[in-house]
């Protein structure tokens, strides 16, 4: 039983609850609300009900909604640090994050169910397929390696949401490109292709913002190439994908989606060694939400990226 505190402003009945049971998020209590498992003063409300002073809140939690993904125990996740709140993995190119459609089976995710500690990542009821990807708080492509952080519990689930709105992330990926970029800052509008349920571009007069800082480490053949540093400030779907090929001119190595027309031969030989684009999010930093301790975490490059670009340099 809660009890509204006296010379409290009045305010709705969800932001009321989630505040005062401090790990529960308000999607959940929205979710215990349409379950009638919430009332005020004995009778039933809506979330956006108003709360008073002397108001008296009863809540009976609901269970957590359960994932719709399996455990796979013989799926291998490289993991590179884990507590009882969250896990940072360094995943390997041509693993899917979370089933969907097409890949029902053999991702990150059924990976992670069969961890001791992980079955208790419950779904996220804010989002709609929150049963298939429990835990997961961002997200980076099938043919993308590298890191990324998991919840294992909804109070770290919904902190580390609010550090990656609040931009207080640290991300940076390397990357091969096709062409070398002009070293900017990227800053645009993201939005699905109109004409591709598959791609999203920066050429659109609605949608989210998307800002993407681009270095260039080293000119690769003769100027043919290059290795580049991109840092992200915002975090969209292929934002660094869509960024390089529309507004810098120079698409990933390899990236079948976004490239335009055959690459020049010379670099052809690169592009087939590594067989996917080449995109490694390399650092990931932040402060943990629980404990507020800074983790930082770097993830060398995986073989077969080392291998396309010292192809690439031998072409000078």
């Amino acid at each position: 039983m809660l009890v509204v505190e006296a010379g409290r402003a009045p305010e709705r009945v969800d932001r009321a609850v989630a505040e005062r049971l401090g790990e529960v998020s308000r999607a959940t209590v929205q979710r215990w609300i349409g379950e009638a498992r919430v009332t005020v003063n004995g009778a039933a409300c809506r979330a956006r009900d108003p709360v008073a002073p002397g108001d008296r809140i009863e809540v009976r939690p609901g269970p957590r909604p359960a994932s719709a993904a399996r455990p796979e125990p013989e799926l291998e996740v490289p993991v590179v640090f884990e507590d009882e709140h969250l896990l940072v993995v360094d995943k390997p190119a041509g693993m899917v994050v979370h089933p969907a459609r097409g890949h029902a089976s053999g991702t990150l995710v059924n990976g992670l169910l069969a961890r001791p500690g992980f079955e208790r990542a419950g779904a996220d009821p804010g989002d709609p397929e929150g049963a298939l990807r429990p835990g997961i708080v961002h997200r980076i492509d099938k043919d993308t390696s590298g890191l990324l952080m998991v919840a294992k519990d909804e109070r770290t689930r919904e902190g580390l949401k609010a550090l990656l709105a609040a931009h207080e992330i640290e991300r940076a990926y390397l990357a091969l490109t096709v062409g070398v970029p002009r070293q900017a800052t990227i800053r645009t509008l993201h939005a699905r292709d109109p004409r591709s349920r598959l791609r999203f571009t920066s050429r659109t007069e609605r949608g989210r913002e998307a800002v993407t800082h681009v270095e260039v480490l080293e000119v690769l053949a003769a100027g043919r190439a290059a290795l580049v540093r991109c840092r992200l400030e915002t975090g969209r779907t292929h934002q660094i994908r869509v960024h390089l090929t529309e507004r810098a001119g120079t698409p990933l190595l390899g990236d079948r989606l976004y490239s335009r027309g055959p690459i020049s031969a010379p670099l052809v030989p690169a592009a087939a060694a590594l067989g996917r684009q080449a995109l490694h999010a390399a650092v990931l930093g932040f402060r943990h939400p629980v404990t507020g301790v800074a983790l930082r975490f770097e993830s060398p490059v995986p073989a077969d990226f080392a291998l396309a670009a010292s192809t690439l340099r031998a072409l000078a």
